[in-house]
């Protein structure tokens, strides 16, 4: 079975609301026709022919009467037939109304009574309806007259002759605003719709630059502004895709070329000395040990960021672990003459992996180290702030740039754009420590000025009465 497209559900739609709306028409009118035209005659001759009648009761029909009679006839729109007999009736409207003879013999029972009839149909004669009624006319004993009063309906298109001209104008107006709204809604709604098709195709082929004009705030609008935003993140992300495996070119490329290189001029003896061949030997197992670190730096990374690695909790006094890790940099502070100051609040205890936090200890105060000049100062300082623990390390190498700040955590990412050597690391350290923080609750940031110097933030909550529990 063929679907429908979303251009033709909606011209379907439009053509049914059409069609309901003229079907709503027509049975309007006709009840206006029906209902409330037909009611008010019948109510008008029946007050009119009751009005008439009471004038003559207990009297009898003399011409002065019967004149009085004809005179409103003239005037009235109502035909108005006064008779004595039933007889008299039937010769002065001698037809019959929907097939059926003007009065009958239940008929003169009920004037006889004092009650009126009201009659309506179709008069072949007239060709038309009409509504009648008649009124009896007596005296003290007896019927001594008959009033009949009667109207011809006027035809439906009668009825609104005078306004159909207008009705037309209004309905050819109404046409055209509807023709031109659709057709402005029919190309707001799918012009995008089709310029999202083709985008993409190309997103599809890798083409990410592409963006929708966005000529709406509705919801087609929200949706082009979407698919920017996804082809956006998407060239991003491919941008980053190819520099993140040119970095791992790079970071593999330069320790296999030492290796390779070194291992070649070991084969061939191109060596001078037992001492030569000793410091060949030794940059092959340090670039060995590079290749080992970033490999495994890249698989805990992936694990990290799968929720693959199960953090072992227990309760963790912060002021220890800091101090222990503050001793294992002691002889390398020495070495670049660095002065250190630590500010540490003593009850500072949160729950994790003690493992996994000493290496976010371990991973930034190497960093602080690292790109902090000779002769510079490094400040640690270990608090809380209501329910997080905080933990800054501020040193004074270069300030950072701020485009550069945003992307520190990023595989391979440092901020040394010669990638210097001298510097040590694979650019994934940062990476690892986000991540653990992460699946710890907590929140890594970096500032980064001329005044403060650059300055790491690590929050992680609080040992709690719910951790405990």
């Amino acid at each position: 079975m063929r679907t429908l497209s979303l251009s033709q559900k909606v011209f379907l739609l439009i053509l049914i609301s059409i069609g309901s709306t003229i079907l709503f028409s027509f049975f309007f009118l006709h009840f206006l026709y029906k209902d409330l035209y037909l009611d008010s005659i019948r109510e008008s001759v029946i007050y009119q022919g009751e009005n008439t009648a009471s004038h003559y009761h207990y009297g009898s029909l003399n011409e002065e009467i019967i004149e009085k009679i004809h005179w409103f006839n003239i005037v009235s729109e109502y035909e108005v037939l006064v008779v004595d007999t039933f007889d008299e009736l039937q010769e002065y409207f001698p037809y019959q109304i929907g097939n059926e003879s003007l009065i009958n013999y239940e008929d003169k029972e009920t004037l006889s009574q004092g009650n009126y009839i009201l009659k309506e149909g179709y008069v072949k004669e007239f060709d038309r309806n009409i509504v009648g009624a008649m009124f009896p006319i007596q005296n003290e004993t007896e019927l001594i007259g008959i009033v009949y009063i009667y109207v011809p309906l006027a035809a439906m298109q009668e009825v609104f002759e005078g306004s159909l001209p207008i009705l037309i104008l209004a309905g050819m107006i109404f046409f055209i605003l509807l023709l031109i709204i659709v057709n402005r809604i029919r190309h707001s709604l799918f012009k995008p719709l089709t310029d999202m098709q083709v985008l993409s195709k190309e997103v599809a082929k890798g083409n990410y630059s592409s963006r929708l004009p966005l000529t709406s705030s509705d919801e087609v609008g929200q949706l082009a502004d979407a698919f920017n935003l996804m082809s956006s993140s998407l060239e991003e992300q491919e941008k980053r895709k190819k520099e993140f495996l040119s970095n791992v070119v790079h970071e593999l490329r330069t320790p296999l070329t030492y290796i390779a290189g070194y291992t070649q001029a070991l084969k061939q003896q191109l060596y001078s000395s037992k001492e030569e061949a000793d410091s060949y030997l030794t940059t092959i197992e340090k670039e060995t040990d590079r290749l080992n670190k970033i490999v495994h730096d890249l698989i805990e990374l992936s694990h990290l960021e799968a929720n693959l690695y199960v953090l072992e909790q227990e309760p963790i006094a912060m002021a220890q672990l800091l101090y222990d890790t503050v001793d294992l940099f002691k002889i390398r502070l020495a070495q670049k003459k660095i002065q250190y100051s630590t500010k540490v609040q003593e009850d500072v205890i949160i729950v994790g992996d003690i493992k996994r936090i000493e290496q976010v200890l371990y991973n930034v105060i190497d960093n602080a180290i690292k790109y902090s000049p000779l002769h510079s100062e490094v400040l640690i300082d270990l608090g809380t702030d209501h329910d997080k623990m905080v933990l800054t390390v501020t040193n004074k190498g270069h300030v950072i740039d701020k485009e550069d700040i945003q992307r520190i955590g990023e595989r391979f990412f440092r901020t040394d754009k010669a990638r210097n050597r001298s510097t040590g690391g694979t650019g994934l350290g940062l990476s690892i420590v986000k991540q653990i923080v992460t699946l710890h609750n907590g929140t890594f940031s970096i500032t980064s000025d001329n005044q403060t110097g650059t300055v790491v933030t690590v929050r992680i909550p609080l040992l709690s009465e719910e951790n405990t529990s």
